[in-house]
């Protein structure tokens, strides 16, 4: 299988007050294209630092990160920034949708900053509203819809690009336990369709979704195993 992530010995400090606390502690890690991957531990374990390695949203101290054999732990912030807008798609827990926007506009956006026509934008943000379910919805704003509706407008958006990478953060977190079923479903079908998904939670069960489980523990990984 090729590989899409490569990180090595990968390693973050932060200053909090006095005391310096180490976030990773020596990372090694490679993930395949089309696996779906979950990172699961508590609190202060690294957890929320990996994925901001993996998203490309902050460089570490030291070790190396390739992700589809680019060396993103040397690239400028500029750069980091095209590597997001191109190699990942992105879900959080609070949705992150734009209020004044329809749910077809909100999708549209990451295809923008591509340099798409509005013609080819709007057919692929269709596309992947439909994908999720959200077909009658396209003209809605997100106060418009409920909080599981919301999330399948995150999905579609982080879809809409073709990136090599969904990386979904805690994406059941703001739902009640219906809606979080329906979105990992989701999750699954897509992955079933042959995108890469990497999800970080805290929540045992929805870790054991994944088809490969990663936990960590005080910056470091102590688990790694198949699920199913």
């Amino acid at each position: 299988m090729a590989e899409l992530v490569n990180i090595k010995n990968l390693k973050k400090t932060y200053k909090m007050g006095e005391t310096y606390v180490k976030a990773l502690d020596g990372i090694n890690l490679i993930i395949n294209k089309d696996e779906f991957v979950s990172i699961i531990g508590p609190s202060g374990s690294g957890k929320s630092t990996l994925m901001n390695m993996i998203g490309c949203l902050d460089i570490p101290d030291e070790g190396t990160y390739h992700l589809e054999s680019i060396n993103v732990s040397e690239l400028s912030d500029s750069k980091l920034a095209s590597i997001r807008s191109q190699k990942i798609g992105f879900i959080f827990q609070g949705f992150n949708l734009l209020p004044k926007l329809t749910a077809l506009e909100n999708v549209e956006m990451p295809l923008i900053y591509q340099n798409y026509s509005h013609k080819n934008r709007k057919l692929k943000a269709i596309e992947a509203l439909e994908k999720v379910g959200l077909g009658d919805r396209l003209h809605h704003k997100p106060t418009e819809l409920s909080g599981g509706q919301q999330q399948r407008v995150a999905i579609a958006r982080a879809l809409v690009a073709d990136p090599p990478i969904i990386l979904a953060d805690e994406p059941t977190g703001n739902l009640d336990s219906k809606s979080g079923k329906e979105i990992m479903d989701i999750l699954i079908e897509l992955h079933k369709q042959g995108n890469t998904i990497i999800l970080i939670t805290h929540d045992t069960y929805i870790a054991n979704t994944a088809r490969r489980k990663i936990v960590l523990k005080d910056g470091k990984i102590v688990e790694d195993t198949k699920v199913q």
